[in-house]
């Protein structure tokens, strides 16, 4: 036994040292671990590893509100986590995140000032400076006895009005961010007669005519025209209903106001008693002229006016109460016609986009941008039909729940072309002509010119393919999955074999080739789909479909009902065969599932019988369905891999695996994870309980199954259960001459159930149930005892496949397709050997709940070209297979050596046993040369499967995974194994442990990949904690540990995935995709990379008042607000009321916003304030100095006048 000096390694302490002294202690016991001449020349330092986040994508979530910039053409939308996302035209984002975390209330932009006021639900409003590719907060100002209710920003004024909910307004200055001390305080603004108060302010603006001149809305109903020179009202226009929203007409002559019960009502403000107009524009008019019925409440009206025609008034909301379960809608009254608009969400803000940024003239509107809680809608009014614009942002990725995702980088360049052209089929049309209105700011100037692909599948059963390359994301393509099977018509149907309630056809795991484009898909149906690229339309007339039985360890039965598969019994002495032992039924298809029995044989989703249509892009090859078991569901995969060099599919979950070859569409492997060790492997573990085994109708005593059965004919349905041999053929083991002894064995079975009943009490109630149930399956039935040691030694051989038979382990049945039927059975043989009933955490369970999971799974594969045993000369085609228990497994192919020959021949698997245990399950691994460059999985060239034969000739060509020269030496390979735990580094063949690191002991790993960094390799993880840490290959040296982001949603730990060259995303909420770099380059072009909001543009011409306006007075009247609102007039705030935060950037953030307007303004102020004290410095030596010039003055006129009538001689 081999002992090494060194058992641990501390965290933050470089696994080179302990490698070495390991090698050391070992190095004559080990000839496998290299010497210090050969280790391997790393590059990677941790100099070359930054985190930082990029960029975020997709919709906000939970929106709020929004502001647009009608010069600038920029939109922000503020959410209720306090977060801002900006846009500009298509790949321009920004996303900003206020420190608070309080809901955003409003936004207003300074017009074409390159900022924006945000107020918050905290009562806050912050300065944000848009002029730098990172806005920052400049400065905030915090209320401390009033909550904020709205906020207005006249355009071109420095001057913020902000009502409060106690009715009053304050004013601040946007430059210095402090308060005015004019307040208009609510009891002055309404009538002293009144006697309630009148509730929050829930509108200001000025007139658009008259600045001087503010309208204030109160949610009880009152409205208030203010005269902010006089400091009265001047006029106060009341209505029996709240207030939602008033809007101005341009002349400054009229207003609108919309009220709770669904009214509208137009005012003129020279007419204060009586309003001019009230209409509902959604209410049933009565014929005896009485008041319309009340409607839901108008929420918000636009009244925008025109120069050739009508105007136009926009509402949301408004709708009659009779119309219970109808959509949102938006409405458009242009004229005498009215459109209402039905959205797919609700609404919660809407914009008017107009040509001109000047409230006193013709509006001119173009457009109506709808915020609704999962989308954005733009609405073009100058076409007829209100066509909506295409939207060119990337809102679209939470269009159905995303369930997984993947992030490729530096994929093949001819890729994302070609999704584009299959993908450029799938646009709606009827989208309206114009230009996206919004189309500010400027692209960045990034270096990175590698193709990005980002794939998500979705619950709907549909998968988006993402061209991400340059920090932009657009959609290339999408792919329903769902359209392979039939819909079920009825709650009943759907009831009858789905194993989830909802989303039966959501994508669980993907697996993907971009060489050969080969797509691989997991469903929580237990289905999987394979799918090829074409770029021609082509129509299937029968799916292809392979059934599969993998049956669970501790299932009810391990034999189905009369009608189905069965498992083969051993008779007692005398007794008949039993009669369940029959010929398998004629239409395979059809299992059992009658009220009087347990489901069997039936898969959870129908197959579409109908040809499918397939267009252009990924065309279904095969689906592969999972089976009900003795009334037991199948259980949910957990691992897939592909591999489009060998033509092989492998997939696993909690009963064990399952190898298909989709090229000649048959099944080569299924069995029990437990099967998967050799009886002599130190690393087998014995099962804690045996199986229940249901008993015969004709009172036989059931055997163990544990044979190998003889290849069946070539039938559609393939099952181990041939009527044609006796029970004791079918149970003979090939290797052996004997049936397997069957024994009974009470004393251990009471072992095992008090063994759970002490265990129950250890762990939680839902696990303690678990135990329960588990043991009263166990109590239900006799259990067998058998002694297969023998057996197993003997069972395991090469799996070969003749062109007309099934390839056939221990029990389990491959199958081929045939003419005769389109669907294919397989039965899976029981898993007597069973996993150790030991709790581990699962990458699918919750962070803080114990684990649930009794059974070993599947976790993990890896396609390779690797020595398959130890000290093997030659590589050969590989599979490595890890589990939740950290075992890694290696499995040997054996392909046909001509490509022309893969047709015919068979594929054969051999297990090759345990190669290391790791603590942990095991999450991802890898192959590496001599040199520490990867070796990727071979894969084949892609080539149209619908086009000519030479055409396909021509492009198939399998390529190996690395050149021969690399193969060579005593240590040519190390295996690269990373687990929940720990990482491990073999030297191949001679699977010696070299390289050693345990990641964390607190926590666990949730996602870890074999990545290319600056031209080197390393292992990036993602720790439950929050860690991100890179280590190096391969000799597992800490790189980087940065604690990012605590795992708060499970969301996180499903989508998180590492890409190469530093790139990692992952879904920060059910509606946006967050990217991170941990590149130190990617890092330090960040700022290159970025887009940029804010562009030099002039501010349109003010309109032109006219000869008799002017002459008259007729146009827009001025306000001095400086005199108005500033110290000198108004005098200084309540210090109580306000606190003023600088930004969190100091000075410092105050230099770097010099550039923007309000950092120019600060700056002129300070100057300005240093000038003006020099200048009084200089006043007052310049009045020192008059008064002694006075005094000298004065002086020599009393001299004058003393010596001005003497002579000379007189003096």
């Amino acid at each position: 036994m081999k002992k090494f000096n060194i058992r641990k390694v501390l965290d933050g302490l470089t696994a080179a040292s302990s490698s070495s002294s390991a090698a050391a202690a070992s190095g004559a016991a080990q000839p496998g671990a290299p010497r210090e001449n050969d280790a391997v020349q790393e590059t990677l330092q941790s100099e070359h590893f930054q985190l930082c986040k990029t960029v975020r994508h997709g919709f906000p979530y939970q929106p709020s509100s929004m502001a647009f910039d009608p010069v600038q053409k920029i939109l922000a939308v503020g959410t209720q986590t306090g977060a801002l996302r900006l846009f500009g035209r298509a790949g321009v984002e920004c996303f900003c995140q206020h420190e608070s975390g309080a809901a955003v209330i409003q936004l207003q932009f300074l017009i074409n000032e390159g900022a924006l006021v945000s107020a918050l639900a905290d009562d806050s409003i912050h300065m944000w400076n848009l002029r730098q590719k990172i806005p920052a907060i400049l400065h905030s100002l915090k209320f401390n006895r009033e909550r904020i209710t709205y906020c207005h920003l006249p355009f071109q004024s420095k001057w913020l009005y902000i009502g409060t909910e106690r009715g009053n307004i304050h004013i601040v200055n946007v430059e210095s961010f402090t308060l005015s001390g004019y307040v208009i305080m609510w009891n002055k603004a309404i009538e002293l007669s009144t006697k309630t108060h009148p509730g929050p302010v829930v509108h200001i603006s000025d007139n658009p005519m008259d600045e001087g001149k503010l309208l204030i809305g109160f949610e009880c109903g009152i409205v208030v025209l203010w005269d902010l020179k006089s400091k009265k009202a001047d006029c106060r226009y009341n209505y029996d209903e709240a207030i939602h929203s008033v809007a101005w007409h341009h002349e400054g002559k009229q207003f609108v106001c919309s009220h709770s019960d669904g009214t509208l009502t137009t005012w003129n403000i020279r007419v204060p008693a009586k309003s001019a107009q009230i209409i509902t524009p959604h209410g049933k008019q009565p014929k005896d002229g009485k008041k319309p019925e009340p409607c839901k409440p108008i929420l918000k009206v636009e009244y925008k006016t025109t120069r050739a025609g009508d105007p136009f008034m926009v509402l949301s909301g408004g709708l009659s109460y009779d119309t219970v379960g109808r959509r949102a809608c938006l409405t458009v009254m242009h004229g005498k016609s009215t459109a209402v608009l039905e959205m797919d969400y609700p609404i919660v803000d809407f914009l008017t986009l107009c040509e001109t940024p000047y409230p006193n003239d013709f509006q001119e509107p173009y457009a109506v941008m709808v915020l609704l809680e999962k989308d954005l809608v733009l609405i073009d009014l100058g076409q007829i039909g209100y066509p909506i614009f295409e939207n060119p942002y990337p809102l679209t990725i939470h269009e159905s729940p995303v369930t997984c995702c993947e992030y490729f980088v530096d994929c093949p360049a001819e890729l994302i072309p070609a999704l584009y052209s299959v993908g450029s089929r799938q646009k709606r049309q009827g989208y309206s002509k114009k230009e996206w209105p919004i189309s500010g700011g400027n692209w960045g100037q990034g270096t990175q010119s590698y193709p990005e692909i980002i794939i998500t599948g979705h619950a709907d059963g549909s998968i988006k393919f993402w061209d991400a390359s340059a920090l932009m994301l657009q959609v290339l393509y999408k792919l329903k999955t769902a359209k392979v099977f039939e819909k079920a018509r009825s709650k009943e149907e759907k009831a009858n074999t789905d194993i989830v309630e909802e989303d039966p056809f959501a994508i669980q795991t993907m697996s993907w080739c971009p060489e050969s484009r080969m797509l691989c898909v997991a469903g929580v149906s237990a289905h999987v789909l394979i799918y090829r690229f074409s770029k021609q339309e082509v129509t299937t007339e029968v799916v292809q479909l392979l059934e599969v039985r993998m049956q669970s360890e501790f299932s009810n039965g391990d034999s189905p009902d009369p009608g189905g598969e069965q498992t083969p019994t051993l008779p007692n002495p005398g007794a008949s065969p039993s009669p369940q032992e029959s010929e398998p039924p004629s239409q395979p298809s059809t299992g059992s599932n009658s009220s009087d029995g347990p489901r069997d044989n039936i898969a959870c989703l129908q197959v579409r019988s109908s040809p499918l249509k397939q267009s252009p892009g990924y065309q279904v090859e095969l689906v592969i369905q999972l089976v009900w078991v003795s009334g037991e569901p199948p259980q949910p995969i957990t691992s897939l891999a592909i591999n489009s060099s060998y033509g092989l599919v492998v997939f696993g979950n909690s009963n064990g695996l399952a190898v298909v070859d989709y090229l000649q569409k048959t099944l080569l492997l299924n069995m029990g994870t437990s099967e998967l060790y050799s009886p002599s492997d130190p690393y087998h573990r014995q099962p804690r309980s045996p199986r229940k085994v249901r008993q015969s109708s004709g009172g036989e005593l059931p055997s163990q199954r544990f044979c190998i059965s003889r290849p069946v004919s070539p039938v559609a349905t393939c099952d181990s259960n041939d009527g044609s041999n006796t029970s004791e053929d079918r149970c003979k083991s090939p290797t052996s001459g004997s049936t397997s002894p069957c024994n009974s064995d009470d004393e251990r079975k009471q072992r095992f159930i008090e063994k759970v009943k002490f265990k129950s009490r250890r762990f939680s109630k839902t696990v303690a149930n678990d135990f329960a149930k588990m043991s009263r399956k166990i109590s239900s039935s006799s259990e067998p005892k058998t002694d297969l040691a023998k057996e197993r030694s003997k069972q395991w051989h090469s799996f070969t496949r003749k062109k007309h038979s099934c390839c056939l382990g221990r029990g389990q049945a491959a199958a081929r397709m045939t003419p005769k039927g389109p669907v294919c059975r397989t039965e899976s043989a029981p898993n007597f050997y069973a996993k150790d009933n030991t709790f581990t955490r699962s990458r699918s369970s919750s962070v803080t709940s114990i684990d649930r999971e009794s059974r070993e799974s599947i976790s993990a594969f890896h396609f390779c070209e690797s020595y398959p045993r130890k000290m093997d000369g030659a590589v050969g085609p590989c599979l490595l297979v890890g589990t939740t228990q950290g075992t890694v497994v290696m499995v040997a192919l054996s392909l046909p050596p001509a490509v022309d020959q893969r047709l015919q021949q068979p594929v054969g698997i051999s297990s090759c046993g345990t190669m290391v245990t790791l603590k942990g399950g095991i999450l991802t691994m890898a192959l590496l040369d001599a040199t520490g460059a990867l070796l990727p999985p071979s894969f084949e060239s892609w080539y149209d499967p619908n086009a000519s034969d030479e055409e396909k000739e021509k492009s198939r060509r399998r390529r190996p995974a690395s050149p021969p020269s690399s193969q060579e030496g005593p240590e040519a390979q190390f295996a690269v194994l990373c687990s929940e735990k720990q990482a491990k580094v073999l030297a191949m063949p001679s699977q010696t442990r070299v390289y050693k690191h345990n990641i964390t002991e607190s926590s666990f790993v949730l996602r870890a990949d074999v990545v290319q960094m600056a031209g080197a390799y390393c292992i990036a993880c993602f720790c439950a904690n929050g860690h991100i840490m890179t280590l190096s290959l391969p000799s597992l040296r800490p790189l980087l540990d940065v604690n990012y982001l605590p795992l708060t949603d499970m969301r996180i730990a499903r989508t998180f995935c590492f890409s190469n060259l530093g790139q990692a995303l992952y879904l920060t909420s059910p509606t946006e995709i967050q990217r991170i770099t941990y590149s130190q380059e990617t890092c330090d072009n960040r700022q290159e990379m970025l887009s940029e909001l804010f562009t030099p543009v002039e501010t349109p011409e003010a309109p032109n008042r006219g000869f008799f306006k002017g002459l008259f007075g007729g146009g827009a009247q001025s306000l001095d607000r400086e005199d108005l609102f500033g110290e000198t007039g108004a005098g200084k705030a309540s210090r109580s009321l306000a606190q003023h935060i600088p930004g969190p950037a100091g000075m410092e953030g105050m230099k770097c916003a010099a550039s923007g307007v309000v950092g120019d303004l600060a700056r002129a102020r300070i100057a300005l304030d240093e000038r003006g004290q020099k200048l009084g410095e200089l006043e007052d030596r310049t009045a020192a100095m008059m008064a002694s010039a006075d005094s000298f003055s004065k002086h020599a006129h009393d001299m004058m006048l003393k010596y001005k009538d003497k002579k000379w001689y007189q003096l």
